[in-house]
């Protein structure tokens, strides 16, 4: 056995399809749905037609959605996407992909820790100091770093709770806010024209991302040619309608009021449940950021882990604990540069290469299901099958492709430098690798 598959081989597949779903819902459900219904982009140039944008963006990101499930289903190690791609293009194409998965979260998590903090802060008074969130913030990740060292089982467990409390003011919303709606905010005066609703879908299939991350512990995974392909399309399924009811039911309660509200669905609790709905809502905030947190703190250690494993970060990252069997130097050092990242605000100069790194690595993820498919490359088992062969990965790929003339030249720059560093770190580890068997010295 090869020095990585033993690494791999001491970790526990512990992950089922009920475990792997609640994460995908977690991630995808951040703090994004709590003001997208009033963008502009969505609300402004939609009105009442704007639960179609999410029909098209559904679609669209379900197409990718189903070629990850397929080449989940033929690739079980640890890193997700980018054991896919590496799989079926070699080690380079892997690892660039490997970078733009972990740059996600590297950029995304500060972030939307620094919301948690600002809206516990509301919620909870004495922690509106900058010292006072940052406090907060080492605190939460102290507990995250325990739950999760101690095993993906408790970890799993964490989210599947967490995931539980961010959807019931969600679901209560839907329920109630359905005998509060008006008609007429709920018919459009005219059909919008195409590019409004390409807009729209534009600005949506970022509301759609972040199942990529869940699937990052693929090494954990039980029977993973089975439960990948299940999570993702039950989880997925979840969110979309989720995200179509409450778009729909904040439209009919709100109206014209919906347009440019910083807090669309704490405004229809309010209208439609009194002050405590609007309580309620901030307290969701909290409760939906915190899981995206606990998600991520589950996840993104892999990547580092994954790296390590493979010859590109410091071998210490790829320790496995004795007694848990979690990549707890990983886990432990993916907290603290979150919490550092968060506390210096380094991170927003990388907040836009969120965008792009998504896209890029769904190109990649995409293609290598096709490839994947064409090698019947197999994990542990019989693989999910696309129908139609390999047309869901090609149009896809083709989507993605139209997707990314929309990015700028800056954006461009961004994801230029990183990849180039990253270029960089492939070439400047090869010869570790090549000793250390990781790699073939041709």
């Amino acid at each position: 056995m090869s020095q990585r598959a033993t690494i791999e081989s001491s970790l526990v597949r512990d992950v089922g399809v009920w475990g792997l779903a609640a994460s995908v819902v977690n991630l995808v459900i951040g703090g994004g749905i709590f003001r997208i219904p009033s963008d502009p982009a969505v609300a402004g140039l939609l009105g009442a037609a704007a639960p179609l944008a999410y029909l098209i963006c559904a679609v669209a990101m379900g197409l990718v959605v189903l070629s990850m499930a397929e080449a989940g289903s033929r690739v079980s190690m640890t890193g997700g996407p980018y054991a896919y791609v590496e799989t079926a293009f070699g080690p380079y194409a892997g690892f660039l992909v490997g970078v733009l998965v972990w740059t996600i979260g590297a950029t995304a998590v500060p972030a939307v820790a620094m919301i948690f903090a600002d809206n516990f802060a509301v919620v909870v008074p004495g922690f509106q100091s900058e010292a006072g969130r940052i406090g907060l913030l080492v605190a939460v990740y102290a507990v995250l770093v325990w739950i999760n060292v101690r095993g993906v089982k408790q970890g799993t467990r964490l989210i599947a709770a967490a995931t539980v409390v961010k959807l019931l003011p969600l679901v209560l919303l839907v329920a109630i806010g359905a005998f509060g709606m008006h008609a007429p905010y709920l018919t459009p005066a005219a059909m919008p024209p195409k590019h409004d609703f390409a807009r729209a879908a534009m600005v949506l299939v970022f509301v759609f991302a972040g199942f990529e991350s869940a699937l990052v512990p693929s090494g954990e995974v039980r029977e993973s040619s089975r439960t990948v392909p299940r999570a993702l399309l039950l989880g997925m399924g979840m969110v979309t309608v989720l995200f179509i009811a409450l778009q729909f039911v904040v439209q009919g309660i709100l109206g014209p009021r919906l347009v440019g509200s910083a807090t669309p669905l704490s405004d229809a609790a309010a209208t439609v449940m009194g002050p405590w709905g609007a309580r309620l809502f901030s307290l969701a905030v909290v409760f939906s950021t915190f899981g995206f947190l606990s998600g991520m703190a589950l996840a993104m250690p892999r990547a580092l882990f994954a790296f390590a494993r493979d010859g590109y970060a410091p071998r210490a990252l790829a320790s496995v604990h004795r007694r848990f069997h979690t990549p707890h130097v990983a886990i432990v050092a993916q907290a603290a540069l979150t919490v550092v990242l968060a506390a210096t605000d380094a991170f927003e100069r990388l907040v836009v290469l969120a965008n792009l790194a998504a896209l890029l690595a769904y190109l990649g993820c995409t293609a290598a299901a096709f490839e994947l498919h064409r090698r019947d490359v197999r994990a542990d088992g019989e693989p999910f099958r696309l129908p139609g062969r390999n047309l869901i990965p090609v149009a896809a790929g083709i989507l993605v492709i139209v997707l990314l003339s929309s990015i700028t030249i800056r954006e461009w720059r961004f994801a230029g430098l990183v990849l180039a560093v990253a270029s960089l770190v492939f070439v400047s580890t090869r010869r570790g690798r090549v000793d250390r068997g990781l790699t073939s010295p041709t």
